[in-house]
């Protein structure tokens, strides 16, 4: 995704050929490693396949991560093959808003992962992640060493 911005931000008149290379090379990165997540999203062994077979009530947003997983891919598959067409003439303002677009996404569906998994342990174990990675905690009125 850094990748991906950094070559956005880069001046595109003059270098047309160039900066299309780089942005297609960030892109077929991009869809790489998103196939591979959603790849491992959408396995029977997977955090999502069990946060949805062991809290039902979780189910429909791990289905959802899933399903916005797959059109994150046919977005990034459509842009990757327009941009590997050398004969097509670029529109570089809206290729960047398109692309911002799929990367606003992937943010999007970082969070909502993240959230889910979270809100998953808490149900579990009734306990903070962060006061889990701290070790125990001081029960009221205890002083910690």
């Amino acid at each position: 995704m850094h990748r991906l911005e950094a070559m956005l931000a880069t001046a595109a008149p003059g270098r047309e050929a160039a900066w299309r290379d780089e942005v297609a090379s960030a892109v077929a990165a991009l869809d790489e490693a998103t196939a591979e997540e959603a790849d491992n999203a959408e396995a029977p062994d997977s955090l999502l396949s069990d946060i949805a077979r062991t809290q039902p009530w979780l189910r429909n947003r791990a289905r959802g991560l899933r399903l916005q997983y797959r059109q994150t891919r046919n977005a990034l598959g459509s842009l990757r093959r327009e941009l590997e067409q050398p004969e097509a003439l670029v529109d570089f303002a809206d290729l960047r808003q398109r692309l911002g677009w799929v990367l606003a996404g992937l943010r999007h569906q970082k969070a909502r992962e993240s959230d889910l998994i979270y809100e998953a342990y808490y149900d579990a174990f009734r306990a903070d992640l962060a006061a889990d990675a701290d070790g125990p905690q001081a029960t009221a009125g205890e002083q910690q060493p």
